[in-house]
């Protein structure tokens, strides 16, 4: 348990609660703004590292206002979150670890529906109509 906070937030979770904040607002919001409309009991610091840390992950676009900035989403509250989420999707393939096992794996536990938007995905991308034979998805149609 971390000092004088006896129930931290799940990594993250602060991150979805100002793209949400932002999302609803409608609105760009300095980081005072989005400290209110948290409430609770962050630290205005928090809140600005937060925001800071959305904005140079590119969720964020800012603005200046007065002797700071105001803040919106970069597109709608969904594009935001998957944004972030493939963010740290990348971020862990660049860990150093044999991407083609980690790739393989997270494939072999796709549902259909993700396995079918996957494979459409690809054959769609501008990169080339077909991914590798290494790293050709299953058909799971077929079985």
């Amino acid at each position: 348990m971390m000092a004088g906070r006896p129930h931290p937030r799940p990594s993250g979770s602060l991150e979805n609660e100002i793209v949400a904040c932002l999302a609803a607002a409608g609105e760009p919001l300095t980081p005072a703004q989005v400290q209110a409309e948290l409430g609770g009991d962050l630290a205005y610091t928090t809140v600005l590292t937060t925001l800071t840390r959305l904005y140079s992950k590119q969720a964020l676009h800012r603005a200046p206002r007065g002797r700071t900035y105001a803040y919106q989403l970069v597109g709608s509250k969904t594009e935001a979150q998957a944004g972030l989420t493939a963010r740290q999707m990348q971020k862990l393939l660049e860990a150093g670890v044999d991407r083609a096992s980690v790739l393989s794996r997270f494939v072999d536990n796709l549902d259909e529906d993700s396995a079918r938007i996957l494979r459409d995905l690809l054959a769609h991308h501008p990169d080339g109509d077909q991914p590798p034979s290494s790293g050709r998805i299953p058909d799971r149609g077929s079985k």
